[in-house]
């Protein structure tokens, strides 16, 4: 099937309902996007579609007035009330929570009732709204299939399913449960299925041919894989330039709007503490952080009460928020498509945006892959002295709201709390070791004398004595005891030994 762009569709030209089309001029919308204009026909149609489109170009409302359309042409026929009529499988928690923030907007007035589900908050409250019936379920795989297990919902009478960011599910791990929920689903014919995805690989495309009814494969033509709003730029700075350079920047630049993408949460918690210490309102989203957390970050940061988010990976993918005006890879990423994606968080549906990479010595290996990979040679700029700042003294945060580890040791800023922490060396807890008094067998003897004040280093002008022994004490160290040998029965002796 050939589908012809056309950049300046209006949404008023495409088969829409008159209840989507109001939803749609309230929020400000009036001519659609390239995938826009290219999906919403085939969906009306009732085509299958697997659609790729560079980052930020308006998918998530393609799929969600295109399925919203279909479902206000028939009521659902007969159905239970756990059974919805349309499922949205997200990778991760803050794309699902996008999603719904979408779906309520651009389905307000079509009485369509639509809930998320993922984990880390609100079991009772999900595992509630779910049996008690919805329209639209928008979650992540885990927690939809535990829910789905416990048998709160069923896919019998599904009718449409969308997949979103498909080539995210693979990297994460989640094709085997994107599996089973598909399975368990009508069959192909008996339902209309989406995926979209920033690439249409091999592996994404053979999901696509499995579990969909001849799907139409949709193709936006982007001149670059980046998006042309973006002005990228490198600066090549030492390890120990990187927070003074970072400082500098927003001090010249005076982002409304930032994102500070890293590689690991020890660095994400370093530069939060320099940016605090420094005066910058931020906030970090990272893996160890708990959800309600991570969404509170999110909300000040969309309402502009902080002016930068530290982020891991966990951020680079699906979040629209609006208004983002730069983005620093203060760690250059690993794999060259984590560098579109981070930069995509910029110049979003036709804005301006600028992004700004640092290349040190410690994932400089990146940079060609990176560059071959757009297709284009990033211009580097110089560091001059007047850009580095003298960062102030960081402020470490509250580490609370943070997710604890099971065996109990904390993760302060100098990274593993259970052996740097004191008391316990390796140990959970702190705890002593079984079967023998902590530090060594050759420890003084306190049972009369009471503590011995131990020394840190041994002394070679002590005669030798151990290195836990006090070298001006007077009392001897404890001697080992040898364990004696219990003596044999006389049965048990050779034949031969006399008695």
């Amino acid at each position: 099937m050939t589908i012809d762009s056309d950049a300046t569709t209006a949404f008023s030209q495409l088969p829409l309902p008159p209840l989507l089309l109001q939803a749609v001029e309230e929020l400000g919308f009036e001519n659609c996007t390239e995938i826009q204009a290219l999906t919403l026909p085939a969906i009306a149609e009732g085509h299958d579609i697997a659609a790729q489109a560079q980052t930020g170009t308006g998918k998530t409302a393609a799929f969600l007035l295109g399925s919203f359309a279909r479902l206000l042409e028939n009521d659902g026929g007969e159905r239970q009330q756990n059974q919805p009529r349309m499922l949205v499988l997200a990778p991760t928690r803050e794309l699902a929570i996008q999603i719904k923030k979408d779906a309520d907007a651009l389905g307000k007035h079509t009485g369509l009732k639509s809930m998320v589900a993922y984990g880390g908050v609100d079991y009772e409250k999900q595992r509630k709204e779910l049996a008690d019936g919805v329209d639209i379920v928008i979650g992540t795989p885990g927690r939809l299939i535990d829910y789905f297990k416990q048998k709160v919902f069923n896919l019998k009478r599904l009718e449409i399913c969308v997949l979103d960011e498909a080539d995210r599910m693979f990297d994460l791990g989640f094709i085997a449960d994107i599996r089973f929920l598909l399975r368990r689903m009508p069959e192909p014919e008996n339902r209309t299925s989406m995926l979209f995805s920033a690439t249409l690989s091999h592996r994404v495309m053979e999901l696509a041919y499995e579990h969909m009814n001849n799907p139409v494969a949709i193709k936006t033509e982007a001149r670059n894989v980046t998006a042309d709003g973006v002005r990228q730029a490198l600066y090549h700075p030492a390890s120990d330039e990187k927070i003074p350079l970072l400082l500098g920047l927003i001090q010249s630049k005076k982002p409304e709007r930032a994102i500070v993408f890293v590689n690991t949460k020890r660095v994400a918690e370093k530069v939060d503490a320099y940016l605090t210490g420094n005066g910058v309102a931020c906030g970090t989203l990272s893996g160890d952080v708990r959800q309600k957390k991570r969404q509170k970050i999110l909300n000040e940061f969309t309402s502009g009460n902080l002016s930068a988010l530290i982020a891991t990976d966990v951020a680079a993918r699906g979040l629209h928020i609006d208004d983002v005006t730069h983005v620093f890879n203060y760690d250059l990423p690993q794999h060259a498509e984590d560098y579109v994606h981070r930069i995509g968080r910029t110049a979003r549906a036709g804005t301006q945006g600028e992004a700004v990479s640092f290349v040190c010595e410690e994932y400089a290996f990146s940079l060609p892959e990176i560059q071959e990979y757009i297709g284009q040679s990033i211009p580097t700029e110089a560091i001059t002295d007047e850009m580095l700042v003298e960062p102030q003294k960081p402020v470490w945060g509250d580490r609370s709201d943070r997710v604890q580890p099971r065996n109990g040791k904390g993760a302060g800023p100098g990274g593993r709390g259970g052996r740097r922490s004191g008391g316990g060396g390796r140990h959970r807890g702190g705890s002593k070791p079984r079967g023998r008094q902590q530090g060594s067998n050759s420890s003084p003897d306190t049972s009369a004398t009471g503590p011995a004040t131990a020394s840190t280093t041994a002394s070679s002008t002590t005669g030798g004595a151990p290195p836990h022994a006090d070298a001006n004490s007077t009392s001897a160290p404890k001697k080992r005891r040898r364990r004696r040998r219990k003596p044999k029965p006389a049965g048990d002796k050779p034949a031969g030994e006399s008695s």
